[in-house]
């Protein structure tokens, strides 16, 4: 008895030569791979279309019919061509080319109807395909098998070389009839609350549909599932967290949170409050504090981050704060000491008797600078470490570590914080920040195993930004942009200028390259359109580098006699320490950065900022970048230059026109899609987002993380629920459980 056929099935053992050909140019393997190759759109044999709706260099995909052929010698070659003449719904005439024009004689016979798929061109002012693949779909014509297409409706893949439409349909018809599903990945009283159809029928429908109707159902049923499956994952993960048992860490009257909060120069907001006494809860049960923070680019979530540190300290503990760079990292070890005064001076001269001590441990430290950090983590008077990846290492151990807090999440893995974490001697609280606005969607969907907390209002005093657009190729606007840095720098004021590269080929221009090109090509290809690829006969120009641009501004008129520094990753960190500390003091007028300025720097007096080649940066970033300017009371202004105005512009005019973050990152969401913006490259030929739409999909997404919580609290092995649980396995690895915690 031969072996039953499920998703897990080698292709070539079902199918023989198309699996060959669906390996090289997909990655298609697997019966699974297979089935989740999804039609891109569907066309009618019954309404043709019109050769008008497409422009010169589309990939067309049209039914039509054929009115003649002719075939004629090449004048320049040896050899024949054939070309076939067809009309559209409303008569207007392409042609077909081939310069081989074997058997397409036959095939394509006047009065034949046939789907044909190609890039569009243009000869002697006449549209032509050149040599496109088709398939003819009149019954009669000999191997022609339109009954195919039961109801008329031709699904259209992904290009895929030596394979037609109606080859890959007969592909999927041969799979489903022998396919065995097994047990289905949603549950059967879930699948009837929900008026979803089952995992088999939702397949066919898909791609042997007979209406439209039939393949919205069948999206609905697996974007239900794909939602099931991810919000399963976070479910056993809040189930995981809620099984720990974590020491409360409260803050006793008259301890050091109180002498800081008594201290403060300024007043909390209703919002820092507010969510500084969700964290106090949380951080008050024995189980451990699992919280997201996400604010506005200056909204305080240091402030109420250390108030929480503060907490834990004052309980006995410590508290570590993670963060991505050493930049970073530097910057939060100098505005907390600056904001503890005294009181990050514990057992020291002049310290607080209330007082605890902030250490800094990077990867760039001495070995003996190291082992002074870590001695005294282990057993000196260190309540508050801050630190880069170096806090993970096996040499930094910790007397009792009582909360971690992570800064900006997704530079993590979650081995990595997992690895701080596994420090403490019973599981520490948590606590994640982001400042980057982060959807509903989005947040349901990466962090909904946390519970999320929002800061939004501003600090009082807070002046607005002024964002304009300015294309960089008017030579009159860029020295208008540089007597703009001039004038603030004569106010007693500094500046930014951000280059999205350093100069030469080094590891953190390829970290941003592909954020970069992508953002170049962003919006280019409308979601759903068939076949489109991003346009590559039209290169962007070359990226302004930080060397480059430096060497510039020292010869700009406009800014003669002002002091000119750079700053990027590729620095010595002895180097970038003396830069900062000289840009924070007012000692440099004018900032040359990359992106390593994006988060964490505060420099009140900062009050401008020209971005180069913004178009060449995301949304997102662009908000986060010019969030360095404006953290004084003077206000700031933020220059977003670009020599490709034309495609850019829509984009940046909507971050010119608003500072609110969280409508930023929905229009973020919307043109970057879930891909871009969840940051994962496919692991090997497992999906991950392919149904589900995060922009969209929200209410979907609520009722799918109820759904699994009920599910995870009632099962948490889901072992009552084996489709469920393969589908986890199947189509979330250890790596894609990564992903959704890099977020």
């Amino acid at each position: 008895m031969a072996d039953p056929i499920t998703r897990e099935t080698r292709l070539s053992k079902v199918v023989g030569a198309p699996a060959k050909k669906l390996a090289t140019e997909r990655d298609i393997v697997t019966v699974g791979d297979l089935l989740d190759f999804h039609p891109r759109r569907y066309i009618d044999v019954e309404t043709s279309g019109r050769i008008t709706d497409f422009a010169l260099d589309d990939h067309v995909a049209i039914v039509a019919t054929v009115v003649s052929g002719t075939t004629s010698r090449n004048r320049a070659s040896r050899g024949s061509r054939f070309e076939a003449t067809l009309v559209d719904a409303e008569d207007n005439e392409f042609s077909l080319v081939f310069f081989r024009p074997y058997g397409h004689e036959q095939a394509l016979q006047p009065g034949r109807r046939v789907l044909a798929r190609g890039k569009l061109g243009e000869f002697r002012r006449r549209p032509q395909l050149a040599h496109p693949t088709y398939t003819v779909l009149d019954a009669d014509a000999e191997g022609s098998d339109l009954d195919v297409y039961a109801g008329g409706l031709v699904p259209i893949y992904k290009a895929t070389k030596g394979i037609t439409d109606m080859g890959l349909t007969k592909t999927l018809k041969l799979v489903l009839e022998q396919l065995e599903v097994g047990a289905d990945a949603v549950p059967d009283h879930l699948r009837e609350r929900r008026g979803l159809i089952d995992e088999r029928e939702a397949y066919r429908r898909l791609h042997l549909p007979r209406t439209l109707a039939e393949v919205e159902s069948a999206k609905q049923r697996l974007r239900y599932e794909e939602a099931l499956v991810v919000q399963t994952v976070l479910a056993q993960r809040r189930a995981k967290y809620l099984a720990e048992q974590a020491v409360p860490r409260t803050a006793p009257k008259g301890g050091l949170l109180e002498a800081f909060d008594a201290q403060l120069p300024f007043q909390l907001t209703a919002g820092q409050r507010e969510v500084a006494d969700e964290i106090a809860a949380d951080m008050a049960r024995d189980v451990p504090m699992h919280r997201l923070l996400q604010g506005e680019v200056g909204s305080g979530k240091t402030v109420v981050a250390l108030r929480a540190m503060l907490a834990a300290v004052d309980s006995g503990a410590q508290a570590a704060l993670l963060a991505p760079t050493e930049v970073l990292a530097q910057q939060h070890a100098r505005s907390i000491r600056a904001m503890l005064g005294p009181l990050a001076e514990g057992g020291m001269l002049g310290g607080s008797a209330q007082g605890t001590q902030v250490a800094l441990l990077t990867g760039s430290m001495t070995r003996r600078q190291k082992e002074k950090v870590l001695l005294d983590i282990t057993t000196g008077p260190v309540g508050i470490v801050i630190g880069t990846h170096a806090l993970i290492q096996d040499e930094v151990m910790f007397a009792d570590l009582g909360l971690v807090v992570v800064d900006e999440q997704h530079r993590f893995g979650v081995e990595q914080r997992d690895a701080l974490r596994d420090k403490a001697v019973r599981a520490p609280h948590l606590l994640v920040m982001t400042a980057t606005p982060i959807p509903r969607s989005i947040a349901m969907t990466v962090f909904g195993d946390m519970e999320t907390s929002t800061l939004r209002e501003l600090p009082r005093g807070r002046q607005p930004i002024e964002t304009f657009v300015v294309p960089s190729t008017n030579e009159r606007w860029m020295q208008r942009t540089w007597q703009r840095v001039a004038e603030e720098v004569a106010r007693g004021h500094q500046a930014y200028v951000i280059c999205p590269r350093i100069g030469e080929e080094t590891p953190e221009d390829d970290q941003v390259l592909a954020e970069l090109e992508r953002a170049w090509r962003e919006g280019a290809v409308e979601d759903g359109a068939d076949d489109a690829e991003p346009p590559h006969d039209e290169e962007p120009p070359p990226m302004r580098g930080v060397h480059e641009v430096l060497a510039q501004l020292r010869e700009e008129p406009a800014l003669a006699g002002l002091r000119i520094e750079s700053m990027h990753g590729q620095l010595p960190t002895d180097e970038k320490d003396a830069v900062m500390a000289a840009f924070a003091s007012g000692a440099v007028d004018v900032l040359v950065a990359t992106t390593v300025v994006e988060v964490g720097v505060d420099v009140p007096n900062a009050t401008a900022m020209v971005i180069l080649d913004a178009d060449r940066f995301g949304i997102s970033q662009l908000h986060q970048l010019r969030g360095r300017v404006g953290r004084g009371d003077a206000g700031g202004v933020c220059l977003l230059a670009t020599r490709n105005e034309e495609a850019a512009l829509n984009r940046l005019q909507k971050v010119a026109e608003t500072t609110d973050g969280f409508g930023l990152a929905d229009l973020d969401l919307s043109l970057r899609r879930e891909g871009d913006v969840l940051g994962a490259q496919q692991s090997g030929r497992r999906s991950q987002l392919r149904m589900l739409r995060l922009k969209q999909d929200a209410d979907l997404i609520e009722q799918a993380r109820g759904d699994a919580g009920e599910l995870v609290g009632d099962d948490p092995e889901l072992l009552r629920y084996p489709g469920l649980e393969r589908a986890v396995t199947e189509r979330l690895d250890e790596q894609q459980v990564a992903f959704l915690e890099r977020g």
